[in-house]
């Protein structure tokens, strides 16, 4: 996210509340909308095709869960830097430079040979991302028509659209090839980086600059650092799910993007619905240790039923209504925990929560090989625990949190930073 000056709750306020406006924008926006779209099915695209790539490519299941680990190690780098960046270049250039380097490298994770390459090419895809999706929430909301609601609405639909469908997409395209979703990405962001440049107009101002040290500065506030550590243990439980499961599943790439599919819709829905209804009502700190710990049942469960393709599936699923909640109230707290300007919190601590879900594939795929296929089930249960404990202990540090109101704006930034 970028330190491009945002409205305040009184400007949200004071918008017109124009029903039909939604559907009725600038071709810019629409043209961000897309590509966000597009930018989000990058999260689950390769999933379903885990197993494809070991066996086309005679990889190893710990070879080919670095995937996710080269892609998220460079997102979270780079997202100490991406507010930086676009407060000097601008959010255009920015969004176009994000959507060039995803086409490149999606196209030639497509055409590698080897394993080592897609791993490679796939962190490349994670820096574009990071470029991409940090700056195109403050896109649509500066240009949209109908006020800053609708342009949220429509922000967030395209986020939920992009979670849900990237998996699916990448089980069809995958059952012809393992290659299919890199190249089906590269085109589709090929169009919307076509588009952005012919409709948007180029940045008429630019916010202050913001300081190369201040995520870093960030992480010695309390309470930023209790949450970036518990952030750290639960992405550990997210990734060994998301990652690890397709591996003792043993469906097809189709079976494969169906079930994640289920998993992105039920992470959507609670992310944008449910998550902001229950934060209205108990206490933000309440929400996150208790959704932790059923999450850490949710994860025992998998590896009771790990030879139950049913059961499984249905721990999947469950799994990803818990991580929607998760995720955009973790990130609401984290806003909320600093008068640091939100994109600095952001970016501070996504680069250490990141960590976790690098560590997370391949640490399961070893541990799976040391012990049985359920013990890294049983693990990222004990992950999410000490999360639980962290946000527990550290009640003191973070207890402000539950107080603080949250606009709109910020509720979708959390939902954003969260994904």
């Amino acid at each position: 996210m970028t330190a491009t000056a945002k409205p305040t709750t009184a400007g949200v306020a004071a918008a017109p509340k124009k029903q039909n406006s939604i559907l009725h924008q600038p071709k810019a926006v629409w043209a961000v909308a897309f590509a966000c779209v597009i930018a989000f099915m990058g999260i689950g695209l390769v999933d379903p095709i885990l197993p494809a790539i070991a066996e086309s490519l005679h990889a190893t299941q710990t070879q080919t869960s670095l995937l996710f680990t080269s892609y998220l190690l460079i997102t979270g780098f780079a997202m100490l830097f991406t507010s930086w960046i676009s407060t000097r270049i601008g959010a255009r250039k920015t969004l176009l430079i994000g959507l060039a380097l995803i086409v490149v490298f999606a196209l030639l994770a497509g055409l590698s040979g080897s394993v080592e390459a897609v791993i490679g090419f796939r962190a490349g895809w994670g820096l574009g991302n990071a470029l991409f999706i940090s700056t195109a929430l403050a896109t649509i909301v500066g240009a949209a028509s109908g006020g800053a609601s609708s342009a949220i609405i429509l922000y967030e639909a395209a986020l939920g659209l992009g979670i849900a469908i990237g998996p699916l997409l990448g089980g069809l395209l995958g059952s012809i090839s393992w290659r299919g979703p890199f190249f089906g990405t590269s085109v589709l962001m090929a169009v919307g980086f076509i588009a952005i440049f012919a409709l948007m107009k180029k940045d008429a101002q630019r916010p202050t600059p913001t300081p190369l040290s201040a995520p870093f500065k960030a992480l010695t506030r309390p309470a930023l650092a209790v949450l970036a550590v518990a952030a750290l243990f639960y992405n550990i439980a997210f990734f060994i799910l998301l990652a690890y499961t397709p591996f003792p599943l043993g469906l097809s790439a189709i079976g494969l993007g169906l079930t994640f599919f289920g998993w992105g819709l039920a992470v959507a829905i609670t992310s944008v619905w449910v998550a902001p209804a229950l934060t209205r009502r108990v206490p933000r700190t309440r929400v996150l240790w208790v959704v932790l710990l059923l999450l850490a049942v949710d994860l025992v469960l998998a590896g009771v039923f790990i030879g139950t393709t049913a059961g499984l599936i249905a721990c999947v699923v469950a799994g990803g209504a818990l991580l929607g909640v998760m995720n955009t109230v973790l990130t609401e707290s984290v806003m909320a925990a600093t008068e640091l300007p939100r994109p600095v919190a952001s970016s501070a601590y996504s680069a250490v929560r990141f960590i976790g879900g690098a560590v997370a594939p391949p640490l399961a795929s070893l541990i799976a090989v040391w012990f049985t296929a359920a013990t890294p089930f049983y693990f990222a249960a004990g992950s999410a625990v000490v999360a639980s404990l962290i946000v527990i202990l550290g009640h003191r540090a973070i207890a402000h949190v539950d107080h603080e109101e949250e606009d709109e704006i910020e509720e979708a930034e959390a939902i954003t930073a969260g994904e």
